[in-house]
């Protein structure tokens, strides 16, 4: 049985994971508009996509995609991991690993904009 304090940190994560999923429909929506469907083509050559993330307030827009599509899919695999019913040190441990590895993806995504941004 799951004390109370447990209950809530759960559902505050399964809303989490729902607000995030909402913000994914608008986020990706832009990024499809911006990237598909205005461009010439349909598509951007390698030296559009760097003129496009240099601006400023694009970079931000692509890293909150970034972190929200991580932190979807984080929430997601630990919802998935949680119903096969581990102890309570594994999933402490899952919770560890899970965060470790959305910072990782998240800290790499950003490092490489930023590479090919120049």
């Amino acid at each position: 049985m799951q004390s109370k304090s447990s209950r809530g940190f759960a559902g505050g994560l399964w809303l989490l994971q729902a607000f995030s999923g909402l913000l994914l429909v608008v986020l990706l929506g832009v990024h499809m508009i911006a990237n598909h469907y205005i461009v010439e083509g349909g598509l951007r050559t390698y030296n559009d996509v760097i003129a496009y993330v240099s601006n400023p307030i694009i970079f931000v827009w692509e890293a909150i995609f970034l972190i929200t599509v991580t932190l979807h899919a984080v929430l997601g695999l630990r919802a998935i991991l949680l119903d096969l019913a581990p102890s309570k040190g594994m999933e402490q441990a899952l919770n560890v690993l899970l965060s470790v590895l959305g910072i990782i993806a998240v800290g790499y995504g950003i490092w490489l904009t930023l590479l090919i941004r120049g």
